[in-house]
Protein backbone atom coordinates (compact mmCIF):
# COMPACT_ATOMS: atom_id res chain seq x y z
CA UNK A 1 0.00 0.00 0.00
CA UNK A 2 1.56 3.53 -1.34
CA UNK A 3 0.80 6.49 0.89
CA UNK A 4 0.52 9.83 -0.78
CA UNK A 5 1.55 11.68 2.38
CA UNK A 6 0.69 12.10 5.98
CA UNK A 7 -3.25 12.54 5.10
CA UNK A 8 -3.21 9.39 3.50
CA UNK A 9 -1.68 7.59 6.75
CA UNK A 10 -4.11 9.50 8.70
CA UNK A 11 -7.53 8.47 7.09
CA UNK A 12 -5.67 4.94 7.05
CA UNK A 13 -5.98 5.08 10.95
CA UNK A 14 -9.08 6.76 11.72
CA UNK A 15 -10.57 4.57 9.44
CA UNK A 16 -12.02 1.20 10.94
CA UNK A 17 -12.87 -0.42 7.29
CA UNK A 18 -9.52 0.67 6.18
CA UNK A 19 -7.61 -1.19 9.03
CA UNK A 20 -10.50 -4.26 9.02
CA UNK A 21 -9.42 -4.82 5.38
CA UNK A 22 -6.13 -4.46 6.25
CA UNK A 23 -6.15 -7.54 8.34
CA UNK A 24 -8.46 -9.80 7.05
CA UNK A 25 -7.25 -9.38 3.16
CA UNK A 26 -4.01 -10.98 4.85
CA UNK A 27 -5.89 -14.04 6.77
CA UNK A 28 -4.81 -12.52 9.79
CA UNK A 29 -8.12 -12.95 10.71
CA UNK A 30 -9.35 -16.16 10.18
CA UNK A 31 -8.66 -17.66 13.38
CA UNK A 32 -11.46 -15.56 14.78
CA UNK A 33 -15.15 -17.35 15.74
CA UNK A 34 -17.95 -16.24 13.08
CA UNK A 35 -19.54 -14.58 16.07
CA UNK A 36 -16.33 -12.56 16.64
CA UNK A 37 -16.25 -12.28 13.25
CA UNK A 38 -18.90 -10.56 12.45
CA UNK A 39 -19.40 -8.37 15.18
CA UNK A 40 -15.95 -6.70 13.88
CA UNK A 41 -16.55 -6.69 10.89
CA UNK A 42 -20.25 -5.25 10.80
CA UNK A 43 -18.86 -2.40 13.28
CA UNK A 44 -15.75 -1.65 11.02
CA UNK A 45 -18.02 -1.20 7.37
CA UNK A 46 -21.85 -0.68 9.05
CA UNK A 47 -20.47 2.23 11.49
CA UNK A 48 -23.01 0.77 14.48
CA UNK A 49 -22.46 -2.20 16.76
CA UNK A 50 -24.47 -5.34 15.79
CA UNK A 51 -27.35 -6.38 17.99
CA UNK A 52 -27.98 -10.44 17.14
CA UNK A 53 -30.13 -9.96 20.38
CA UNK A 54 -32.36 -7.56 19.40
CA UNK A 55 -31.59 -7.45 15.51
CA UNK A 56 -33.83 -4.60 13.28
CA UNK A 57 -32.23 -3.72 10.34
CA UNK A 58 -31.65 -5.62 7.28
CA UNK A 59 -28.37 -6.01 8.00
CA UNK A 60 -28.24 -7.04 11.26
CA UNK A 61 -30.37 -9.59 10.39
CA UNK A 62 -28.59 -10.91 7.42
CA UNK A 63 -25.59 -11.68 10.27
CA UNK A 64 -28.17 -13.47 11.98
CA UNK A 65 -29.32 -15.40 9.37
CA UNK A 66 -25.63 -16.13 9.04
CA UNK A 67 -25.38 -17.82 12.58
CA UNK A 68 -28.28 -19.43 12.78
CA UNK A 69 -30.15 -20.56 9.94
CA UNK A 70 -28.03 -23.05 9.24
CA UNK A 71 -29.87 -25.19 6.61
CA UNK A 72 -27.68 -27.87 5.12
CA UNK A 73 -29.59 -27.75 1.90
CA UNK A 74 -28.14 -24.05 1.12
CA UNK A 75 -24.61 -25.48 0.34
CA UNK A 76 -26.33 -26.92 -2.71
CA UNK A 77 -28.31 -23.73 -3.68
CA UNK A 78 -24.87 -21.63 -3.82
CA UNK A 79 -22.96 -23.60 -5.53
CA UNK A 80 -23.14 -22.75 -8.94
CA UNK A 81 -22.88 -26.40 -10.44
CA UNK A 82 -25.16 -28.68 -8.17
CA UNK A 83 -27.95 -25.95 -8.16
CA UNK A 84 -28.43 -26.72 -11.62
CA UNK A 85 -30.23 -30.18 -10.59
CA UNK A 86 -32.21 -28.57 -7.99
CA UNK A 87 -34.24 -25.74 -10.14
CA UNK A 88 -34.37 -27.95 -13.05
CA UNK A 89 -36.60 -30.70 -10.48
CA UNK A 90 -37.86 -26.93 -8.75
CA UNK A 91 -39.06 -25.36 -11.66
CA UNK A 92 -37.94 -26.84 -14.74
CA UNK A 93 -35.05 -27.63 -17.18
CA UNK A 94 -35.92 -24.61 -19.68
CA UNK A 95 -34.66 -21.73 -17.07
CA UNK A 96 -31.09 -23.02 -16.88
CA UNK A 97 -28.28 -21.55 -19.07
CA UNK A 98 -27.03 -24.15 -21.39
CA UNK A 99 -23.44 -25.44 -19.94
CA UNK A 100 -21.04 -25.55 -22.68
CA UNK A 101 -17.61 -27.10 -20.88
CA UNK A 102 -17.14 -28.92 -17.05
CA UNK A 103 -16.96 -29.39 -14.98
CA UNK A 104 -13.26 -28.76 -14.58
CA UNK A 105 -11.08 -28.99 -11.24
CA UNK A 106 -7.96 -27.36 -11.84
CA UNK A 107 -8.19 -24.32 -14.64
CA UNK A 108 -5.36 -26.68 -16.59
CA UNK A 109 -8.08 -29.33 -17.27
CA UNK A 110 -9.81 -27.12 -19.65
CA UNK A 111 -9.91 -27.68 -23.30
CA UNK A 112 -10.40 -24.06 -24.61
CA UNK A 113 -10.54 -25.54 -28.64
CA UNK A 114 -13.68 -27.37 -27.37
CA UNK A 115 -15.23 -24.28 -26.67
CA UNK A 116 -17.54 -22.43 -28.77
CA UNK A 117 -16.55 -19.01 -29.87
CA UNK A 118 -17.69 -17.01 -27.34
CA UNK A 119 -19.11 -18.01 -23.84
CA UNK A 120 -18.70 -17.52 -19.74
CA UNK A 121 -15.87 -19.30 -17.48
CA UNK A 122 -17.10 -19.20 -13.25
CA UNK A 123 -16.74 -20.72 -10.58
CA UNK A 124 -19.16 -22.65 -8.71
CA UNK A 125 -18.30 -21.70 -5.18
CA UNK A 126 -17.88 -17.53 -5.16
CA UNK A 127 -19.58 -14.52 -5.82
CA UNK A 128 -18.61 -12.17 -8.85
CA UNK A 129 -16.25 -13.91 -10.53
CA UNK A 130 -17.05 -14.18 -13.95
CA UNK A 131 -14.19 -14.06 -16.91
CA UNK A 132 -16.39 -13.64 -20.74
CA UNK A 133 -15.07 -14.10 -23.47
CA UNK A 134 -16.94 -12.66 -26.84
CA UNK A 135 -14.18 -13.26 -29.13
CA UNK A 136 -11.59 -16.18 -29.13
CA UNK A 137 -9.39 -15.24 -31.16
CA UNK A 138 -8.54 -12.46 -28.97
CA UNK A 139 -9.20 -14.24 -25.87
CA UNK A 140 -5.99 -14.56 -23.32
CA UNK A 141 -6.40 -17.87 -22.26
CA UNK A 142 -3.38 -17.79 -19.99
CA UNK A 143 -4.57 -14.89 -18.25
CA UNK A 144 -8.22 -16.55 -17.73
CA UNK A 145 -6.45 -19.96 -16.54
CA UNK A 146 -4.15 -18.07 -13.91
CA UNK A 147 -6.81 -16.18 -12.24
CA UNK A 148 -9.47 -19.64 -12.02
CA UNK A 149 -6.54 -21.05 -10.55
CA UNK A 150 -6.24 -18.59 -8.71
CA UNK A 151 -9.91 -18.19 -7.28
CA UNK A 152 -10.21 -22.15 -6.73
CA UNK A 153 -7.58 -21.81 -3.84
CA UNK A 154 -10.16 -18.92 -1.93
CA UNK A 155 -12.13 -19.88 0.63
CA UNK A 156 -14.96 -17.51 0.31
CA UNK A 157 -17.00 -18.73 3.42
CA UNK A 158 -13.58 -16.36 5.19
CA UNK A 159 -14.62 -13.35 3.29
CA UNK A 160 -17.96 -12.91 5.08
CA UNK A 161 -18.79 -15.68 7.10
CA UNK A 162 -21.32 -17.12 5.08
CA UNK A 163 -21.37 -20.50 5.68
CA UNK A 164 -23.04 -22.26 3.00
CA UNK A 165 -19.42 -21.69 1.17
CA UNK A 166 -17.44 -23.82 3.31
CA UNK A 167 -18.19 -26.64 2.10
CA UNK A 168 -18.57 -26.85 -1.58
CA UNK A 169 -16.32 -28.45 -3.54
CA UNK A 170 -14.56 -25.73 -5.79
CA UNK A 171 -14.74 -26.48 -9.63
CA UNK A 172 -15.17 -24.33 -12.98
CA UNK A 173 -17.93 -24.86 -15.57
CA UNK A 174 -18.49 -22.69 -18.84
CA UNK A 175 -22.17 -21.20 -19.59
CA UNK A 176 -23.33 -20.08 -22.88
CA UNK A 177 -22.44 -16.42 -23.80
CA UNK A 178 -25.72 -14.30 -23.61
CA UNK A 179 -26.91 -10.76 -24.35
CA UNK A 180 -30.17 -9.43 -25.00
CA UNK A 181 -31.66 -7.40 -27.20
CA UNK A 182 -30.35 -4.09 -25.30
CA UNK A 183 -26.81 -5.77 -26.06
CA UNK A 184 -26.02 -6.16 -22.66
CA UNK A 185 -27.54 -8.74 -19.78
CA UNK A 186 -29.68 -7.07 -17.34
CA UNK A 187 -30.33 -8.92 -13.82
CA UNK A 188 -33.78 -9.03 -12.48
CA UNK A 189 -33.34 -9.85 -8.63
CA UNK A 190 -35.96 -10.97 -5.86
CA UNK A 191 -35.74 -10.09 -2.26
CA UNK A 192 -37.87 -12.72 -0.82
CA UNK A 193 -38.98 -12.55 2.14
CA UNK A 194 -40.43 -15.88 4.69
CA UNK A 195 -40.84 -17.13 1.53
CA UNK A 196 -42.79 -14.01 -0.31
CA UNK A 197 -41.03 -11.64 -2.68
CA UNK A 198 -41.37 -8.07 -1.24
CA UNK A 199 -39.23 -6.03 -3.67
CA UNK A 200 -36.82 -6.36 -6.59
CA UNK A 201 -33.98 -5.03 -7.86
CA UNK A 202 -32.99 -4.43 -11.78
CA UNK A 203 -29.42 -4.02 -12.65
CA UNK A 204 -28.11 -2.63 -16.00
CA UNK A 205 -24.98 -1.98 -17.61
CA UNK A 206 -23.32 -4.72 -16.33
CA UNK A 207 -21.04 -5.66 -19.68
CA UNK A 208 -20.47 -1.96 -20.03
CA UNK A 209 -16.51 -1.44 -20.17
CA UNK A 210 -17.09 2.31 -19.84
CA UNK A 211 -20.02 2.45 -17.40
CA UNK A 212 -20.46 1.65 -13.57
CA UNK A 213 -23.37 -0.84 -12.99
CA UNK A 214 -26.69 0.41 -12.53
CA UNK A 215 -28.78 -0.73 -9.27
CA UNK A 216 -32.60 0.33 -9.44
CA UNK A 217 -34.92 -0.86 -7.05
CA UNK A 218 -38.62 -1.96 -7.38
CA UNK A 219 -41.65 -2.85 -5.24
CA UNK A 220 -44.12 -5.73 -6.46
CA UNK A 221 -45.59 -3.31 -8.10
CA UNK A 222 -42.90 -2.09 -10.13
CA UNK A 223 -43.39 1.72 -8.59
CA UNK A 224 -39.25 2.45 -7.93
CA UNK A 225 -37.88 2.43 -4.45
CA UNK A 226 -36.21 5.70 -3.16
CA UNK A 227 -33.16 4.65 -1.56
CA UNK A 228 -29.59 3.12 -3.23
CA UNK A 229 -27.86 -0.08 -1.58
CA UNK A 230 -24.88 -0.68 -4.28
CA UNK A 231 -24.33 2.38 -6.67
CA UNK A 232 -25.84 4.64 -8.72
CA UNK A 233 -29.64 4.13 -10.29
CA UNK A 234 -30.09 3.53 -13.61
CA UNK A 235 -29.43 6.41 -16.03
CA UNK A 236 -33.10 5.92 -18.06
CA UNK A 237 -36.44 5.46 -16.99
CA UNK A 238 -36.88 1.44 -16.96
CA UNK A 239 -39.75 -0.02 -18.12
CA UNK A 240 -41.56 -2.78 -16.44
CA UNK A 241 -39.72 -6.18 -18.60
CA UNK A 242 -42.41 -8.72 -19.92
CA UNK A 243 -41.88 -11.29 -17.93
CA UNK A 244 -41.47 -9.60 -14.47
CA UNK A 245 -44.83 -11.35 -13.15
CA UNK A 246 -43.78 -14.72 -14.36
CA UNK A 247 -40.52 -14.23 -12.74
CA UNK A 248 -41.95 -13.14 -9.25
CA UNK A 249 -44.02 -16.46 -9.69
CA UNK A 250 -41.02 -18.13 -10.02
CA UNK A 251 -39.05 -16.62 -7.60
CA UNK A 252 -41.77 -17.22 -4.45
CA UNK A 253 -41.47 -20.84 -5.97
CA UNK A 254 -37.98 -21.01 -5.13
CA UNK A 255 -37.92 -19.28 -1.93
CA UNK A 256 -40.58 -21.42 -0.13
CA UNK A 257 -39.74 -22.58 3.01
CA UNK A 258 -36.89 -20.13 3.63
CA UNK A 259 -36.63 -16.99 5.75
CA UNK A 260 -34.81 -14.48 3.32
CA UNK A 261 -33.48 -15.49 -0.33
CA UNK A 262 -32.76 -13.20 -3.41
CA UNK A 263 -33.32 -15.60 -6.66
CA UNK A 264 -31.91 -13.76 -9.74
CA UNK A 265 -33.33 -14.39 -13.36
CA UNK A 266 -32.42 -13.08 -17.04
CA UNK A 267 -34.22 -12.88 -19.81
CA UNK A 268 -33.07 -13.14 -22.93
CA UNK A 269 -34.69 -13.27 -26.46
CA UNK A 270 -38.45 -13.54 -24.62
CA UNK A 271 -37.00 -16.22 -22.26
CA UNK A 272 -36.52 -16.17 -18.63
CA UNK A 273 -33.27 -17.91 -17.33
CA UNK A 274 -32.39 -18.97 -13.85
CA UNK A 275 -29.28 -17.09 -12.44
CA UNK A 276 -28.12 -17.54 -8.56
CA UNK A 277 -29.83 -18.07 -5.03
CA UNK A 278 -28.63 -15.40 -2.53
CA UNK A 279 -28.74 -15.86 1.18
CA UNK A 280 -26.96 -12.73 1.92
CA UNK A 281 -26.69 -9.49 -0.23
CA UNK A 282 -23.31 -7.70 0.24
CA UNK A 283 -22.82 -10.18 2.43
CA UNK A 284 -25.48 -7.66 4.66
CA UNK A 285 -22.61 -5.05 4.73
CA UNK A 286 -23.60 -2.10 2.03
CA UNK A 287 -25.06 0.93 3.47
CA UNK A 288 -27.96 1.85 2.78
CA UNK A 289 -29.33 5.56 1.82
CA UNK A 290 -31.02 7.03 3.23
CA UNK A 291 -30.23 4.44 6.08
CA UNK A 292 -33.84 4.20 7.41
CA UNK A 293 -34.73 1.62 4.76
CA UNK A 294 -32.12 -0.66 6.50
CA UNK A 295 -34.81 -0.72 9.15
CA UNK A 296 -37.70 -0.47 7.28
CA UNK A 297 -36.64 -3.56 4.99
CA UNK A 298 -35.56 -5.27 7.89
CA UNK A 299 -39.37 -5.07 9.33
CA UNK A 300 -40.20 -7.49 6.45
CA UNK A 301 -37.98 -9.81 7.85
CA UNK A 302 -39.25 -11.96 10.47
CA UNK A 303 -36.56 -13.94 12.53
CA UNK A 304 -37.96 -17.17 14.35
CA UNK A 305 -37.86 -17.32 18.49
CA UNK A 306 -34.37 -17.01 19.53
Amino acid sequence: MQYRGMKDVLDFFTSRDRIFNFFDNRHMLDWLGDKAYLKLAFRAKMGYPLNLDNPRTFSEKLQWLKLYDRNPLYTTLVDKYAVRRYIAEKIGEEYLIPLVGGPWYSAGEIDFDALPEQFVLKCNHNSGGVIICRDMSSFDRAAAIRRLDEDLKKNYYLEGREWPYKNVKPCIIAEKYMEDENGELRDYKFYCFNGVPRYSLITTDRLSPDMPTCYTYFDMDFKMLPFFNSGPHARELLSKPDKYEHMKSLAQLLAEGMLHVRVDFYQVDGQIYFGELTFFDSSGMAAFEPQEWDEIIGSWLELPGR
